[in-house]
């Protein structure tokens, strides 16, 4: 009898030991393991990584990787956003435009570094899509969805979060109407909607090519409003490098005019 006492003892022990060392406490990168959660709580597993199932069968972690990598399209078909298409402005046949892909993506050979920010604010000087009340209209909404919260409405840095009790950032956000800010080459901006400058994340995920530039347009406008001064599909009176639509459509009908002329003339003389 003591003997079976002392078996059973030592079974409900190791038992015990058992179910105490199955269980796993979670870790950084360890979601833990228990018996029957019963949805008492979610065993949360991060999106969007790349991971191997350890109890996987068919094939080792690189045959997996191998699998997991963009395919090459099939021969005779061409893979949405490859295709490349015209922004085209002005008049109907106007060799105005600029080539974008189909998904507004464009390469940007600059680095998120203060050398490369100093290179960016010196190269990048004229906005590559002409001033339209469309654009402005469109890049309007962009700007208070991503800037007006910390920028304000005015871009004068009194956005929703620097309140009058001081709001949550240490730093006020900058100022663009400040002489400097519109002093500045359109490359600060750019440069900055894409990596972001200290407390300010990037947008470069968030907004496309030409609605990166035609937030800078609105921002333009912001500043010329502050100035008393016009910046508009019609005029420009801020500054000298970013082009009004309507002097792209006199300027190319003085080409075709001048062209036809040309042409008029050749005529003539045969």
């Amino acid at each position: 009898m003591i003997n079976k006492s002392i078996s059973l003892y030592w079974v409900l022990s190791i038992l015990t030991v058992f179910s105490i060392f199955s269980c796993q406490q979670p870790g950084k990168n360890v979601t833990g393991s228990e018996y029957m959660p019963d949805m008492a709580h979610s065993i949360a597993y991060e999106a969007n990584t790349y991971g191997y199932y350890y109890n996987n069968r068919w094939g080792s972690e690189g045959d997996l990787h191998k699998m997991v990598q963009p395919r090459i399209p099939t021969k005779g078909t061409i893979a949405r956003g490859s295709v490349g298409g015209m922004y085209g402005f002005g008049s109907s046949g106007s060799h105005q435009g600029i080539a974008l892909q189909a998904n507004g993506a464009m390469p940007y050979y600059y680095s998120d570094t203060e050398d490369e920010r100093i290179r960016a604010i010196n190269d990048i000087v004229k906005n590559p899509f002409p001033i339209t009340d469309a654009g402005l209209k469109k890049a309007e909404g962009l700007y208070n969805i991503y800037c007006g919260i910390c920028h304000g409405d005015k871009g004068d840095g009194g956005g929703y979060l620097v309140r009058d009790n001081g709001g949550k950032y240490p730093v006020q956000p900058a100022n663009f109407l400040t002489d400097e800010f519109i002093a500045s080459s359109n490359g600060r901006y750019y440069h900055g909607i894409i990596y972001g400058r200290n407390l300010m994340s990037g947008y470069g995920d968030k907004l496309s090519y030409e609605e990166r530039w035609q937030v800078i347009h609105y921002i333009r406008s912001l500043q010329a409003a502050s100035k008393k001064l016009e910046y508009s599909e019609k005029s420009n009176t801020l500054n000298s490098v970013d082009v009004p639509a309507a002097l792209l459509k006199k300027e190319e009908v003085a080409t075709d005019s001048n062209t036809m002329s040309g042409d008029t003339i050749n005529s003539i003389k045969r």
